[in-house]
């Protein structure tokens, strides 16, 4: 069968190449934005007398009719389509006839695929934004139960200093709230219309690209023909964000299968979570968060697909290009998947509270706090840190912890210890001193608590 665009050539392509060409099987996901992009179109063209207005209802009312069969199943994707748009078009003008073939005046593929192409990630994005705003929000509510559940923090995965298991998620709460906030940015770049460029160089029709723009929700329309057709930032972006996204995710993956393994035991998934073993019955794995961890680098493979595939290509449009969809569709649809699994999934963890706790009363996670007790009392912090490390030097040969020292034998190292050290060392106390803005101390945590609260009720109001 010969294709629309036959004239030059005969249209008929060898049947390996055709496939070959064929983009119909990954590109059918924006027939919603191809559609909506269309009926847009042609009430510009009759707005401005290129067609008429009986031929744009026509065309208006099939491309409805056409979304709608599509919608309910009773319009199935051709496989022999070289894609969405060709498929489109084609179904409309089995339905209007040659009206139908007006529709395309005044535009082109290469235009029409990067209208397409900004649609379907804006739609997208906000899932994602969504998506986010729910996990920061369990995150938060995690974290307001847990403002007093003492745990050891790490440096290099030793045992540093105490502090509370709220301030160590509300980590992940920031991280997560800039991811948010790096969307939101995207989508003030991205929200320009290149419908209109046409192939590269524009059209000698008198049309309206800003009236397109602002019925399809656009703030405006790319300023450069050029650069309209063959710009694919906005992908590379977006698959940035992403990978950002998943690299956030996987390290709080790789937290919870440390945190839910018998060797820390400071939280457990809820069943609905994990898996068990095929041979050895006592398991229970944290493979939802292990699958997380692991995805990470296939978006990462996304992101660089697309700026290895854009790196060499000259102005405007190339048909390398058609390789942007399936890469950041991929990293899309992955990223949707990771979150909709682990928001419920850190929702409905269990906080092991005794055992964080045990876990912090060894290490010697207080010995800075009696250092800094040394040095308020008028020593010199690299005095009080190097007697500090002969103290804890003296407890690991003896088995002991520094609350366990008799004061006697505190004295016979300083005269400045006094019965008060051990209020000040207890890893209570250790975190509740920690009075230092976005520190781990409980009114930092409730402050960065009520900031998420008020973030929260401004965003979601949007979605």
């Amino acid at each position: 069968m010969a294709k629309m665009w036959a004239g030059r050539t005969d249209g008929i392509l060898n049947k390996d190449a055709d496939d070959f060409n064929s983009s119909i099987s990954f590109d059918k996901k924006m027939y919603k934005q191809d559609i909506l992009g269309s009926i847009a179109h042609s009430q510009m063209l009759a707005q401005k007398n290129i067609i008429s207005f009986d031929d744009a209802e026509k065309i208006a009312n099939g491309l409805a009719g056409i979304l709608d069969d599509i919608q309910n199943g009773k319009l199935d994707f051709s496989p022999d389509a070289e894609d969405i748009h060709m498929f489109v078009e084609e179904q409309l003008i089995k339905r209007i006839g040659d009206v139908g073939k007006k529709l395309h005046t005044a535009r082109s593929r290469n235009d029409q695929v990067a209208l397409d192409l900004r649609m379907y990630l804006k739609d997208e994005s906000k899932k994602i934004s969504s998506l986010l705003l729910n996990l920061i929000e369990v995150i938060k509510n995690q974290a307001a139960k847990n403002i007093y559940t003492v745990m050891p923090g790490y440096t290099h995965l030793q045992r540093a200093q105490p502090i509370s298991f709220a301030h160590h998620l509300l980590a992940y709460a920031q991280m997560f709230k800039r991811d948010y906030s790096r969307i939101t940015d995207w989508k003030k770049r991205t929200n320009l219309s290149p419908l209109g460029s046409c192939a590269l160089a524009g059209t000698t029709y008198d049309t309206d690209r800003n009236m397109v723009a602002k019925a399809l929700g656009f703030d405006g329309v790319t300023a450069n023909s050029i650069d309209g057709v063959s710009d694919r930032d906005f992908c590379v972006e977006l698959l940035s964000a992403l990978s950002l996204i998943m690299t956030h995710l996987s390290r709080f993956s790789e937290e919870i299968i440390l945190w839910s393994s018998w060797e820390f035991k400071f939280v457990e998934l809820d069943d609905a979570f994990t898996t068990g073993s095929s041979i050895m019955p006592q398991k229970k794995n944290s493979d939802m968060a292990e699958l997380v961890r692991g995805k990470t680098g296939r978006v990462y493979g996304d992101l660089m697909a697309m700026l290895t595939m854009l790196k060499g290509l000259p102005l405007a449009y190339n048909k390398d290009m058609q390789e942007d969809k399936e890469a950041v569709f991929d990293g899309v649809e992955t990223v949707e998947k990771c979150l909709t699994v682990f928001v419920p999934m850190v929702d409905t963890m269990k906080v092991l509270k005794d055992n964080m706790l045990s876990a912090a009363q060894k290490g010697f996670i207080n010995a800075t706090d009696l250092a800094d007790y040394l040095t308020k009392k008028g020593m010199p912090f690299r005095t009080a840190y190097k007697i500090v490390g002969q103290i804890v030097a003296k407890c690991v040969k003896e088995n002991i912890i520094l609350d366990e020292i008799p004061l006697s034998e505190y004295k016979k190292i300083s005269d400045l210890f006094e019965q008060d050290l051990y209020g000040e060392i207890s890893l209570a106390a250790c975190v509740e001193k920690r009075i230092s803005e976005g520190g781990t101390g409980p009114k930092s945590v409730e402050k960065q608590i009520a900031d998420l609260e008020v973030f929260l009720k401004n965003e979601k109001d949007i979605y």
